[in-house]
């Protein structure tokens, strides 16, 4: 489940976003304001926690490679939607370092899905219609939150999703992209619960120092309550 939104940062006007993103090579102001609950890796998720929303599609992912990168492709889409829409009308009180840091991570993120857009060619999904309706935008606490969730589980998505990757070119794509979510990820916590060791907390660092691997199928079944369309991941990396 995920979508374009009809923003105007969301679609069109690519070449000057990514014109921005060039002027903004790292994020800005790391050491900022706030925080909110952990990851919600719905391991387990039955079909009924989350059934498809009228009108949706069921779209398949395909397998292999091509399976992956569709993969990270539908996450993509659905963090571009999601900060394209808080970028949008930003929640009450935002402060001036608060929008640069979503903005840049916005972004990042529209880069992301255009770069896999292009890379899958006639190969790629549709474009995904996402289903926000549970994300209070207006809220400074909502907003985050949501990141938070997004953004640890898209590190933990690239972290699960590296070993089914057969072509090297790929992987390597993978783990730069990777290296910017955890970015995010860090930024946003730090946001959440300032000055604290949060940004790499016990729930997503594992006993070793390791960021923590999520499989493909829990992943989906994590995100699919903020997505409309059905994703079937089923070959993904097969």
């Amino acid at each position: 489940m995920i979508k374009h939104t009809n923003t105007k940062h969301s679609s069109g006007n690519a070449d000057s976003e990514i014109t921005v993103v060039n002027r903004r090579l790292f994020l800005r102001s790391a050491g900022l304001a706030t925080s909110l609950g952990t990851i919600i890796i719905a391991a387990g998720c039955s079909k009924d926690d989350h059934p498809m929303i009228p009108g949706g599609e069921e779209v398949n992912l395909g397998s292999g490679d091509i399976g992956v990168l569709n993969y990270a492709y539908a996450l993509e889409q659905l963090e571009a939607a999601f900060y394209a829409k808080v970028v949008d009308s930003f929640y009450s009180g935002a402060t001036d370092a608060e929008k640069a840091i979503l903005t840049d991570i916005r972004d990042h993120e529209i880069v992301h899905r255009d770069f896999f857009k292009a890379a899958l060619g006639s190969n790629a999904i549709k474009g995904l219609t996402p289903n926000f309706d549970g994300i209070d935008f207006g809220s400074r606490a909502a907003v985050l939150g949501a990141a938070k969730l997004f953004e640890d589980t898209g590190v933990a998505a690239y972290n699960g999703a590296g070993r089914l990757i057969k072509d090297p070119n790929y992987l390597l794509l993978a783990g730069k992209i990777v290296s910017v979510e955890a970015r995010h990820a860090a930024v946003i916590r730090d946001l959440i619960n300032p000055k604290s060791m949060d940004f790499a907390g016990d729930d997503i660092i594992d006993m070793n120092g390791m960021d923590k691997a999520v499989a493909p199928g829990d992943i989906l079944a994590a995100v699919k309550g903020f997505v409309k369309d059905m994703i079937n991941g089923a070959n993904v990396g097969k």
